[in-house]
């Protein structure tokens, strides 16, 4: 099977929290690693590892950003990667799948589902040099608390600061390394 390695110069990793109770923040990860062995004529057989540097966080507000990186939240200089490691590939259409996996945040390992979709592959010719690329989605939504981030602040009318559920997208490229 073809090793693909995650290009991360197209790829990230998005977030989406409920901020107030009332409206959402989004922010991104920039920096994501990592390799898939991968044949989409033998999906079942596949592997993946991401690895997503936590201080590459990045919403657009210096402050929040801050925060987040802190340790109220990722605490990202004891913390400094974001890891997941596929234990199954679970086939689900021509194009799609169930990766179940463990994630690693914040120091604590759970496991949890992908529902990854793909397309390609695309081939692109540089000055005799041929690249050839598949892109993946992947979704999932995980319970901060699990992984130990507990901060939040109550609100007047009995809400929270901070939704408890992480909306989790990963978009990446990836490039063939090896067959």
């Amino acid at each position: 099977m073809a090793i693909w390695k995650i290009n991360t110069n197209h790829s990230a990793a998005e977030f989406a929290a409920r901020h107030m109770m009332v409206t959402w923040v989004r922010g991104l990860f920039t920096r994501v690693n990592g390799t898939l062995v991968f044949d989409p004529l033998a999906v079942a057989a596949s592997r993946v590892e991401v690895e997503i540097e936590a201080g590459s966080l990045f919403t657009g507000v210096d402050q929040r950003d801050n925060h987040l990186k802190s340790a109220d939240f990722l605490e990202v200089e004891k913390y400094p990667a974001i890891t997941f490691k596929s234990t199954r590939v679970e086939p689900v259409a021509l194009d799609q799948a169930r990766v179940h996996g463990d994630l690693t945040l914040r120091g604590v390992t759970r496991p949890m589902v992908l529902d990854a979709q793909w397309s390609g592959p695309a081939h692109f010719n540089d000055e005799g040099t041929l690249f050839t690329s598949f892109g993946f989605r992947a979704e999932t939504v995980i319970n901060r608390e699990d992984f130990g981030l507990v901060w939040n602040t109550e609100m007047e009318h009995g809400g929270v600061m901070v939704g408890r559920h992480i909306y989790i997208r990963l978009d990446v490229e990836t490039d063939l390394a090896e067959e």
